[in-house]
């Protein structure tokens, strides 16, 4: 069975749900969006492996699988959502080592984490795309427009208006503040947050 590509297109936290958190994957050559209910540590293992700015004063879990595979010779050529079972998604890690290849069970939300930091493509089988996936009309052509529409996607999937109103009182110099000290206390969720309300400042 032939694999479809994915990438990420976003990931979103419920103020109303608490530790409710969803990332969304969508099809490299396609329309269709998979979301998949992660936990709080993991969306904030993801956030920090997107977000470039932000770099943990120690490694996360995530990163130290990273420097003990590097350290072994171990790269991960790709993960792929393989399995899914009463709304439960199931991943294997494509793992190689001087030249043998080995398989190895995972999470997905811990899988999409390792992906990321290896630069590893995702991939998923048509019939869980099928199952799972949801249409969301991207528009390539208007970037902008394909990223309010994610956003307005995530907020349909928590419901969840996805707005920050928390820091209205304070100045963009201020959140910068907040977001280094949020990062130097290694509260990752915090600092997700304030760079969430800084970008969305900045684009104003």
């Amino acid at each position: 069975m032939n694999l479809i590509r994915l990438n990420i297109k976003g990931i979103s936290y419920s103020q109303t749900q608490s530790g409710a958190y969803a990332l969304v994957l969508s099809e490299v050559d396609g329309e269709k969006t998979l979301p998949i209910v992660i936990g709080a540590f993991e969306a904030q293992s993801i956030a920090i492996a997107l977000e470039k700015d932000i770099t943990p004063p120690r490694p996360l879990t995530h990163d130290l699988f990273k420097s003990f595979a590097e350290v072994f010779h171990i790269t991960i050529k790709q993960i792929i959502i393989h399995k899914l079972v009463d709304g439960v998604f199931y991943s294997s890690l494509v793992c190689e080592r001087y030249g043998s290849e080995e398989i190895i069970d995972a999470r997905t939300s811990d899988a999409i984490a390792i992906a990321i930091r290896f630069n590893a493509p995702i991939y998923t089988y048509p019939n869980i795309l099928d199952t799972a996936g949801i249409f969301l009309k991207l528009e390539p052509k208007n970037p902008l427009s394909s990223a309010n529409q994610v956003d307005d996607f995530l907020e349909n999937i928590l419901s969840d208006d996805n707005r920050l109103s928390d820091f209205d009182e304070y100045t963009l110099d201020e959140l910068h503040q907040k977001l280094a000290e949020a990062v130097k206390n290694e509260d990752y969720e915090q600092a997700a947050k304030l760079r969430d309300e800084i970008e969305k400042r900045s684009k104003k």
